[in-house]
């Protein structure tokens, strides 16, 4: 049962990120959130649970799974750049949410419960943050360089 408290709470977890996503008209939103923090914590949640030898003997090493799931959502990540025209979009801020979703779904399954939350809020502080008017302001001065 300790398995279905992590995915309860990984679910939540992503579940906020993905209400922020939501709110500011993402292509991702909620249930993509929800569901990539409920897969690495599943992913997490059953490789910590294998037991005895691996197919070739040697002893089983539940990080083999969570090296897996960082190579795969970077594949996720990658496919939700959008191009249209000359333009992209999602490049900086829609992959790299889904990475860190999917880090929080993997923290929470290995028992990292402080750092997966303090990591969901942080992850929200700075997706709200580009929609604070003084960040705004600050942004357009000094962070971009115009022609």
């Amino acid at each position: 049962m300790v398995g279905l408290g992590k995915i309860l709470l990984t679910f939540f977890l992503g579940l906020l990120v993905g209400l922020e996503r939501t709110v500011h008209n993402s292509p991702a939103g909620v249930r993509i959130y929800a569901a990539i923090s409920l897969g690495g914590c599943l992913f997490g949640v059953l490789s910590t649970h294998v037991v005895g030898p691996s197919f070739y003997n040697s002893v089983v090493d539940p990080s083999r799974i969570a090296a897996g799931i960082v190579s795969g959502i970077g594949f996720i990540g990658a496919g939700v750049i959008f191009k249209s025209g000359d333009s992209t979009h999602g490049l900086t801020t829609t992959d790299a949410t889904i990475w860190v979703t999917a880090a929080i779904g993997l923290s929470i399954a290995f028992g990292q419960y402080s750092a997966g939350i303090i990591s969901t809020f942080l992850r929200i502080f700075l997706l709200v943050l580009n929609h604070v008017p003084l960040w705004i302001k600050f942004k357009n001065k000094y962070l971009y360089v115009k022609p």
